[in-house]
C-alpha cells in the first residue's frame, strides 16, 4: 500500500493565491499608469491601493481558508484505549515537592558607590 501524500494546501488554495496575485500585480500596474505627477491621482492614490488591499486580503484568505471534505485523505482509524488505560494504576503515591532552599539575606549597603 503506498502512503498518501498531504500537501498543506489544496487546489482551491492555490487558485485564490493566484487570483490574488494577479489582484496585487493590477494594483501596483493601476499605480504606475496614474497620468498625474508624482502618482497623485485618482488611480494612484485611490483605486490602485484599494487594489492591493483587496489582494492582500485574498492572499491571506488562501493560506487560511479549509480544505472541503473532498480534499482531505481520510486518516486511519483510531483505536480505543479504554481497556488499556482501565488497567494502568499508579506505582507509588505522590511525594510533596521538597521545602524551598533559605534565601540568603541582604546587603545592607549598596555593592556600589554613586558617584557624586
Amino acid at each position: 500500500m503506498q502512503p498518501s501524500i498531504r500537501f498543506a494546501f489544496g487546489p482551491r488554495n492555490y487558485r485564490l493565491m493566484w487570483l490574488g496575485l494577479a489582484v496585487l500585480a493590477a494594483g501596483f500596474i493601476t499605480m504606475m499608469l496614474d497620468g498625474a505627477d508624482y502618482g497623485e491621482g485618482f488611480l494612484g492614490l485611490t483605486l490602485g491601493p484599494i487594489l492591493l488591499f483587496v489582494g492582500f486580503v485574498i492572499e491571506f484568505a488562501a493560506i487560511l481558508v479549509r480544505h472541503t471534505p473532498s480534499e482531505l485523505v481520510p486518516d486511519a482509524p483510531v483505536v480505543a484505549a479504554a481497556p488499556f488505560v482501565a488497567s494502568l494504576k499508579p506505582a507509588a503515591p505522590p511525594v510533596a515537592p521538597p521545602a524551598a532552599a533559605p534565601t540568603p539575606p541582604r546587603p545592607a549597603k549598596p555593592a556600589y558607590k554613586r558617584p557624586g
